[in-house]
């Protein structure tokens, strides 16, 4: 089973999508601006891929900076709280597969938790061409 926290109007997260798909494998999509993970899969995500809440925290075209998310005093579990309330916060995409839970950042980091393939090479929209 794999699982990907998909925003549609993303480039890298179209890109993502599409390369677990080149595999053969039909994901479970999470539209996670629809249907946003609550403050405890947050954490199970975040605690999979061995990252600090910080890391998951998506800055442009957010409300980061209004809500002073820069702030280095603020604690995780602040900042989980404020992506549990704001799921535009949450980078993305977010994809769990049999090897793993990883931001796939850039979307080709994504062949790193799937299964082994020999899918062919995969182009990109932007024209660049990766191989899982």
């Amino acid at each position: 089973m794999v699982t990907i926290y998909h925003n549609p109007a993303c480039g890298t997260s179209r890109n993502a999508l599409e390369m677990i798909r080149h595999t053969g494998v039909e994901p479970q999509v999470i539209l996670y601006l629809e249907t946003p993970p609550g403050r405890a899969k947050i954490e199970e995500l975040i605690a999979a891929m061995g990252i600090a809440p910080r890391d998951l925290l998506r800055r442009k075209g957010t409300p980061y900076d209004d809500l002073g998310l820069d702030d280095p005093a603020l604690t995780d579990a602040q900042l989980i709280d404020a992506m549990a309330q704001h799921p535009i916060l949450i980078n993305r995409p977010v994809v769990a597969g049999p090897r793993g839970t990883r931001l796939c950042r850039p979307s080709e980091e994504v062949f790193a938790v799937l299964a082994p393939t020999e899918a062919g090479p995969f182009t990109k929209e932007d024209g660049e061409v990766v191989t899982p």
